[in-house]
């Protein structure tokens, strides 16, 4: 894996400045720009192509809470599962419960059309991925190895509120 981080000049941690590191996407697509190399030879023109799609997934990485965490634990030497992979990290069983209380109670409040609740329930999520988000990015920075589970709970959290949503 490139170092997403590296590609787009943004410092390898869990919650840097994404309007600068957007400016900079921005900034090196329209370098790579494929207009730009219209007169270019194949091989210049194919480079800058592979080379504005590299940037392209770096952005979708850097931008996205989980998959900036999987990029961090990768560059640390910690190996971790996609979120589309079978393979889960380890949640405390007392978190697996939880979630599965409040995916019960999501159930019951769609099957009910109880638009608050659902709300309700989704801001509820929506508090603890962030209060989970922010314990992950104090502890990337220290003990990586220390917050491997709570990328687990996150990717539990959003596919709660992709429910909700």
């Amino acid at each position: 894996m490139e170092d997403p981080f590296a590609l787009l000049g943004a410092p390898r941690q869990y919650d840097p400045d994404l309007a600068a590191v957007e400016k900079t996407h921005r900034d090196l697509s329209r370098e790579l720009h494929p207009d730009k190399f219209a007169s270019a030879g194949p091989s210049e023109r194919k480079a800058a192509l592979d080379k504005a799609a590299s940037v392209n997934e770096a952005w979708r990485i850097v931008r996205d809470p989980i998959r900036r965490a999987e990029a961090l634990f990768h560059l640390a030497g910690i190996a971790v599962a996609e979120a589309s992979e079978t393979a889960t990290i380890s949640v405390p069983p007392k978190f697996l419960m939880e979630m599965m209380e409040a995916r019960e109670e999501l159930a019951d409040a769609r099957a009910k059309k109880d638009l608050e609740k659902v709300r309700s329930l989704g801001d509820g999520i929506r508090a603890r991925f962030e209060v989970t988000q922010a314990k992950l990015a104090d502890g990337l920075q220290s003990a990586p190895r220390s917050v491997l589970s709570r990328l687990g709970e996150m990717r539990f959290y959003k596919r709660f509120l992709d429910e909700v949503d």
